[in-house]
């Protein structure tokens, strides 16, 4: 590639992960505070799952959108390029990352439990057990990426710096890394997503359809639904929140697979006559995007965070002009 001539795709990067960062870190931070000090009619675990979401999305926008790539389009030698930095870079990128695809996996599998099975819900579905699941899913999920240690060097070329894959490293052990994360943070959780999302739309389905029960004094009979409105809120929320996670993550899984694993994996991944690093970009691109968006996920799907989203948004125009006027 014409190294004087900036590519589109570079281009594009430059200003979308800025964009990206600055849309997704205040949306958490507003997700996080509004769950922590108000009532969206959600149970207490399912309030403790959302809040972790959040932080953990923030964690993968500050460590992978901020830190990474907006300081990769912006500076010639971010601090990352050096040692140690370009060896701890993969292992906190890819700490957060799995803790956040992780959270929505076990927010998914508390979602289905509460809704299909009462006797479980009393033991598994409760605040205590919901705290310590989330606090064993970050440290977990950090340390098994710390073999990312090894995956990168630091490298000197033409008096420039830079953090590159290892090419020194065994390819069993470059295989086997990528085929671990690949199974851990991505074939698995879509496993699981897709079979409970499947076993809830089920259930659903079912709840379109109407149970006839007599009444005893007057034979009179009553159509009652399966599923109260509340609960119905409560699928619509599982669903939208794990599915969107399953189709923005689509495209890298299967990109990321065929870049580590083939001989393109000592290719330049910069260069963009290669039409791999370009679906490549674009599927992190919409990967990332999962970290920014669950907020407008729940003004859609729940009414009551949607209204306190606007209160919120009130207040601060509110106090936006009061401060313009003095």
């Amino acid at each position: 590639m014409n190294s004087h001539r900036k590519h589109w795709m570079v281009t594009l990067q430059q200003i979308f992960y800025p964009v990206l960062a600055a849309v997704g870190i205040p949306s958490n931070t507003i997700t996080f505070l509004i769950l922590w000090r108000r009532n969206c009619m959600l149970s207490t675990s399912s309030v403790f799952y959302l809040m972790a979401i959040s932080v953990a999305d923030n964690l993968v926008l500050i460590s992978i959108v901020v830190l990474e790539l907006s300081l990769k389009y912006h500076q010639l030698e971010p601090y990352w390029s050096y040692e140690p930095w370009c060896n701890l870079r993969d292992v906190f990128s890819y700490g957060a990352y799995n803790a956040s695809t992780w959270l929505v996996v076990l927010f998914t599998v508390e979602r289905f439990i509460s809704i299909h099975t009462w006797r479980i819900k009393a033991k598994l579905c409760t605040p205590r057990c919901a705290i310590w699941t989330i606090t064993i899913t970050f440290v977990f999920c950090h340390l098994s990426a710390v073999p990312y240690y090894w995956s990168n060097a630091s490298i000197q070329e033409a008096n420039l710096t830079s953090c590159v894959y290892n090419t020194e490293a065994p390819t069993q052990f470059i295989h086997t890394l990528v085929w671990f994360q690949t199974f851990h943070t991505y074939v698995l959780p879509f496993l699981i997503i897709l079979t409970l999302n499947g076993l809830t739309l089920r259930l659903i389905s079912l709840s379109n359809r109407v149970h006839v029960a007599p009444n005893v004094t007057s034979r009179i009979h009553k159509v009652r639904p399966l599923l109260r409105s509340r609960r119905r809120k409560s699928v619509v929320l599982l669903v939208t929140v794990s599915m969107s996670f399953v189709l923005l993550s689509i495209s890298r899984t299967i990109t990321q697979i065929i870049l580590r694993t083939t001989d393109m994996y000592t290719s330049d991944r910069d260069d963009y006559d290669l039409k791999i690093n370009i679906a490549a970009d674009i599927g992190t691109m919409l990967s990332l995007s999962n970290a920014a968006i669950n907020m407008y996920l729940y003004v859609c799907t729940q009414s009551k965070f949607r209204l306190e989203v606007l209160a919120c948004v009130r207040r601060v125009t509110f106090y936006c002009k009061k401060t313009y006027r003095v």
